[in-house]
Formats: C-alpha cells, structure tokens, sequence
C-alpha cells in the first residue's frame, strides 16, 4: 500500500506548449540567420547580418524613394489581356487573377510622378512578385507612356526594375515587341536631353535587361543583384565551363563597366537625389 494512502504514481499534467505566433521572423535567404521582421522593416528589408536585399514590393519601393503622399499613378486601369488564349499548367488568365490576388496589384509595372527630396520626376517600378516582374503588352506600354509623359514635361526618369521574367512569353511575340518599343521611348527622351536613371535589383533578366533597363544615363544596382540576359546555370550548361565566381552579380558588373555604381538601399534615396541635383536640367 501506498504510504499515507497516496497512489504509487503522480499523475504530473504538463501544460501544452505555446507556439510561437507566426510571421513574426523571416529567414534570410543568403546567409540563413532568422531576422525579426520588426527589425526587418526598420532596416528597410535588409539582413543586419549579412546585408542581403529581401524583395520589396512596388509601393514599397514607392514609400521608401519618394516623398510621402507625392506619389500620383498613371493608367492605374490597364489590365492585361490574353491575346493568344494561352494555356499550359494553367492559363493565362487564372496566372493574372492569382498575382493580382496575391500583389494587389493589376500589372507588374507601377508608374506615375512624384517628387524625390522634393525634385518633381516620373517614377516607375516594376514588381518581381507579379509573374517576375516580366514585361507583357500592358507593363511595356505603361512605362513607354511613362517616358513620353516625362519627355513633354521635360522631367528626369528613374524606373527601378525587378523583373526576372524577361518578356512574357504568355503573349509571344506581342511581349518581344514591347523591347523595341520602350527603347524607342527611352531614345525619344535622351534625345530630348533628359535624364534617365534605371536602377536594377534583384533580379533583373532578359528582355528588361537587354532594352530599357540597361538603357539609363546612369545605371544603379542594389548589392548582389542577379543583372544579365540568360542565368549563369543555363551558360555554363551552353559552354561547359565554370563562370568565374559572382558572375552576374552587381559587383561582378560594377568591376566589368556594366554598371556605373552599387549602392545600398538605405543610402538609395539620397544617392538619387544627389544624382538629380548634379544631372538634371
């Protein structure tokens, strides 16, 4: 018998254990330290470690360039359509319904005017979360827009682009054209003496980067941005040899003449803006 009448065994209830709250820490994608996401967005979504660029959507390139309520879209409606009735895993169609859903956003490209440190420029972005920030009929004719809006009322450009989609082959050749078309815009404007500044982030591929975002009077990049045409897996697969390390990525650029600066987000907008101060007319 147990002593004192006690049953042999205790019966000990342990409490359930508390989960952490998700979406409070997001893991950083370079050096794979865990960043509290306060901290996070406090630093511009830049890892404190390592100093990696997570991505950042297009109205929040937005808040963190231009001056706070400055910012006016244009052709905010322009929606693409499905010219060649695609279909693959999924359509078309369903691919635009989902990253509108996911984004809130109608099209990859973001435009409009603002100012920066008070300089009035026409502003444009393109998001990588909306089918990679690819260029289809809608994206290239909202930024050709753009940039005739900018050449007739004589002001400076900057388009910050995430697009590591290229030419959105979900409308062939109409996405293709798009590259001659912007290009032929960015001409008209430099033609007229203005000033344009494209600055690339990560990544910035293909059809974008082989028309107007390489393009720029000056040419900004985010640290180690994938900038190029085709990715380094599929050349080295092409050639079959093994590309010097960083190929491909903003400093590589920086020290082959393809680009004329890195510059970290945080320092971004002042950079812009000095940049303005000494290039502008």
């Amino acid at each position: 018998m147990a002593i004192f009448g006690k049953p042999k065994y205790t019966v000990v209830k342990v409490a359930k254990k508390r989960g952490i709250p998700s979406g409070l820490w997001s893991k950083c994608e370079d050096c794979g330290d865990v960043v509290y996401n306060k901290q996070l967005e406090e630093n511009l979504k830049v890892c404190p470690k390592c100093n990696y660029h997570f991505t950042l959507g297009a109205h929040e390139r937005i808040k963190t360039l231009l001056d706070e309520g400055s910012f006016s879209e244009y052709d905010a409606n322009l929606i693409s359509q499905d010219p060649l009735n695609f279909v693959g895993i999924k359509t078309y169609k369903d691919k635009i319904r989902e990253d509108q859903a996911a984004t809130s956003l109608k099209e990859a490209a973001v435009t409009g005017e603002g100012l920066l440190d008070k300089k009035k420029l026409v502003f444009c972005v393109t998001d990588s979360r909306f089918i990679m920030g690819s260029m289809g009929s809608v994206v290239g004719e909202k930024l050709s827009r753009a940039f005739e809006k900018a050449t007739k009322m004589k002001l400076p450009i900057i388009i910050v682009s995430g697009s590591g989609g290229g030419a959105r082959m979900y409308e062939g050749i109409l996405s293709l054209m798009q590259m001659a078309k912007t290009s032929g815009a960015v001409a008209r404007h430099k033609d007229a003496g203005l000033l344009f500044i494209s600055v690339l982030t990560n990544p910035t591929m293909a059809g974008v980067m082989a028309s107007f975002a390489s393009l720029g009077d000056l040419i900004s990049a985010e640290p180690k941005a994938l900038i190029g045409f085709t990715g380094p897996r599929v050349i080295e697969q092409t050639i079959h040899q093994r590309l010097p390390k960083g190929f491909q990525r903003s400093e590589f650029l920086l020290g082959h003449g393809l680009i004329d600066m890195v510059v970290s987000r945080k320092n971004l907008k002042e950079t812009l803006s000095q940049l303005l101060d000494y290039l502008a007319v």
